[in-house]
Formats: C-alpha cells, sequence, structure tokens
C-alpha cells in the first residue's frame, strides 16, 4: 500500500519518556514494516514520510543510495526548521560526488593522528575548567560550567573562532535546533552564518593555524566557494559542540542516577570508561530522527513499497533499541558488544569527528571521576532535560561533591 493510501498516520516527532529514553512508541513500531507519520509544517509544509525503525531497516536506509539527503530536491523533507533554498545547509545535506568533494576538504583535520595531537591540550582546558568548577558554591551547574563549554572551545579552537565568541555560537545553534520558531531559527541561522564568512574574509588576509584559514585557501583558489566554506564551517562548528556537549553531560547523568553503575565505571582507574562511552551513546541516542531523506527511485524498504519522491524519516533512536540486536535495548549493560551502534551515522554521511568527540567523552569522564569521586545529582533527574529539540540533552546539571 502506497504511503498517500496509509490509513494509521502518526503526528511525529514523538516525545521522549520523563525519564529522557526514546519513545516507548518506537518499540511497538519495530514490530511491523516502516510506518507513515505526518512530519509537521514550519519552514516547509507539512508532508507524510514512511518512518524507519529497525535496525537492518535504519542500517539500509542510510547507505542506500536511492535515498537523497540533497534538501535542494522539490519537495525534500525539513527537520531543522530552515526553508529549503539553492543552496544547502552544509554538506551533510548532499549527496556525492558534491558530498564527497566538500567532506574531503576536512578529512584530515579528524584523522586519529590528528585528534592524538589533541590530546595533551584538551586535558588541559578540562584541568582548568574543572579548577574553576571546584572553586564554584555548591550545588554548581556542572553544564553551564563544564560540559557545555569545553566542546565549544575545542571546536572554536579548531576553526580558528575566537573564545570570546563561542558563548554567540551556543545562543545561536539553541535557537537553529530548538523547533519553536522557524523565523527566530532562520534569523539565528543567518547571524551565525554572516559572522563565519566574515571571519573566512579576515582569515583569507590574515591566515593562522586553523580549519577557517586552510579553508580560506581553498576558497582564494577557486576550488569551493564562499557559501560552501561558510556551510563547512557551520557544521563542524555546530556538530562539534552540540552532540558532544550533550552527550558528555549524559553520561554523566547517566553515572549519577545509578550508584552501582558509577562505582564500577570508576573503578580501576576508569577501565570500562571507553565501553560505557559507546554504551551510553547507543542508550541515549541523541540524534532524534533528526535524518530525512527523499526517494529517488520506487524501492523496497523493510517490506514496505517507497516510491519515487517519498519522504523517510530514519530513526537513529528506534534503530539503537531494537532488540534483536541490542538485548534489554532500555538497560545500559556494560558487558554487551556495542561496536555496531548507530549514533554516529553509517555510510556515507558517517560522522567524521568521531574520534575527536569520543577523546573528550573519555577524558572529561576520567578527569571527573578521578578528582570528584563524590560528585552527586542535586536535582531530580526528570528536571534536567530539554524538551523539543533535535537533539537530545539537558538544560542543566546540578551537582554537589
Amino acid at each position: 500500500m502506497s504511503l498517500d493510501a496509509q490509513t494509521r498516520v502518526l503526528d511525529w516527532p514523538f516525545a521522549r519518556t520523563e525519564e529522557g529514553e526514546p519513545p516507548l512508541i518506537l518499540d511497538e513500531l519495530r514490530k511491523a514494516p516502516p510506518c507513515a507519520v505526518r512530519i509537521p509544517a514550519g519552514a516547509a509544509e507539512s508532508r507524510l514520510a514512511w518512518l524507519v525503525t529497525r535496525y537492518a531497516d535504519v542500517r539500509q536506509a542510510l547507505s542506500d543510495p536511492r535515498l537523497s539527503a540533497d534538501e535542494r530536491l522539490p519537495g525534500a523533507p525539513v527537520r531543522i526548521q530552515l526553508p529549503p533554498g539553492s543552496n544547502p545547509s552544509s554538506f551533510l545535506r548532499l549527496d556525492d560526488p558534491e558530498h564527497a568533494r566538500l567532506r574531503g576538504l576536512i578529512q584530515t583535520e579528524f584523522t586519529m593522528r590528528r585528534v592524538r595531537g589533541l590530546k595533551e591540550p584538551v586535558q588541559r582546558l578540562i584541568d582548568d575548567l574543572l579548577d574553576r568548577f571546584e572553586d564554584l558554591e555548591k550545588p554548581a551547574d556542572l553544564h553551564a560550567a563544564f560540559s557545555q563549554t569545553l566542546p565549544t572551545l575545542v571546536i572554536a579552537r579548531l576553526l580558528g573562532v575566537p573564545d570570546e565568541d563561542s558563548p554567540f555560537f551556543v545562543e545561536k545553534t539553541r535557537v537553529v535546533i530548538s523547533q519553536e520558531d522557524p523565523a527566530a531559527a532562520y534569523a539565528a541561522y543567518v547571524e551565525m552564518s554572516g559572522y563565519l564568512a566574515e571571519l573566512a574574509r579576515r582569515k583569507t588576509q590574515r591566515p593562522e593555524d586553523d580549519l577557517i584559514s586552510r579553508l580560506a585557501v581553498h576558497h582564494a583558489s577557486g576550488a569551493i566557494t564562499l557559501d560552501e566554506l561558510v556551510g563547512i564551517a557551520r557544521l563542524v562548528l555546530v556538530a562539534g559542540h552540540e552532540t558532544t556537549t550533550n552527550q558528555i553531560a549524559l553520561n554523566v547523568l547517566g553515572l549519577l542516577r545509578d550508584d552501582s553503575l558509577f562505582a564500577k565505571v570508576a573503578a580501576d582507574d576508569g577501565a570500562l570508561i571507553p565501553q560505557y562511552v559507546e554504551e551510553s551513546m547507543r542508550y541515549w541516542s541523541i540524534s532524534q530522527d533528526a535524518i530525512l531523506r527523499q526517494a529517488l527511485e520506487d524501492f523496497d524498504l523493510g517490506g514496505v513499497p517507497v516510491a519515487k519522491g517519498d519522504a523517510v524519516v530514519i530513526s537513529i533512536p528506534a534503530g539503537n533499541h531494537d532488540e534483536s540486536v541490542f538485548a534489554c535495548p532500555h538497560a545500559i549493560d556494560l558487558d554487551r558488544d556495542t561496536s555496531g551502534h548507530l549514533q554516529w551515522g553509517y555510510g556515507p554521511h558517517y560522522c567524521q569527528g568521531a574520534p575527536l568527540a569520543r577523546m573528550e567523552m573519555e577524558l572529561s569522564l576520567r578527569t571527573l571521576l578521578r578528582r570528584f569521586p563524590a560528585l552527586r545529582l542535586a536535582a531530580e533527574p526528570s528536571a534536567v532535560f530539554r524538551r523539543g529539540t533535535v537533539f537530545h540533552g539537558v538544560t542543566r546539571l546540578p551537582v554537589t561533591w
């Protein structure tokens, strides 16, 4: 039965539980083929889409070239409330070969070798931030003082954005992904883009050892346009701080609400921290169905007939909680094999910044557990989550020690 002929259409997106877990309705939906959902009106008109929830179907959808990420296509589905235009918001919303051309320009910035070279300066920044945090009156907001600040400064310095301008990007990113007001989201997007364009012009005249300066060289040679340069910088800045910021906070929250898990992860000088970080990413699955595609041709996906032009919503939280792959998915299990989790994506759009984010998460948690072994939550867990955003996370993380 075609998408338009579906008799059951669910309003999407779904709300998370009070405990911050992925929507429980996803457990029901995984028992059947992809279902029909209604994408709400905002920057684009409301439209129907197939919602993909099973792990195998999610992996297929993420890597299938018959599903396009190109937001310039007529009728392309919209999640982040920015109006479609002739220029894509980033290469994340392009297909190959354009996607590969732009992605390749920053490939060397996030290699394991390059990330290892950042380990010492990131550790110094962690130590400095926690020194300041330790001097705060208790209880203190660990999110504002640390988990939000660390990734923002790391990615800003990598790009060449002055430290003092990082709060500007935190606020503009919050507005863009909030989903509350499409007009405000677009205005924040324009402000952010204008700032980055001006910074790129300055870096062209006075280059330094940073990513925007290196992109400015490509722009000066004619290899990329200014819009493409800004799109790359904006993607790195937003994705580089927004996801890592909230994952660090959720990693800590997961431990603070479970004393036995805290003790287990803190034992043996944090030997289980890498495994915990991976399992925490699977468990929280902060992406919140942010991945949308449009079919370029007719084909079968998970047992339903996807027609050319159909929209497809790819649910990372649903795939990461597929009980056929991850037994007892609603529990954090340090003994499970989490190597196949989908938080970084899969296929050609796999997250390039994964090595850097992993390093930040592991170093920050290891240092926190060593320096604050008596760290405790100073609020009800359900009271710290933010709601209705593209990426799941917290608004605050009050703690004492």
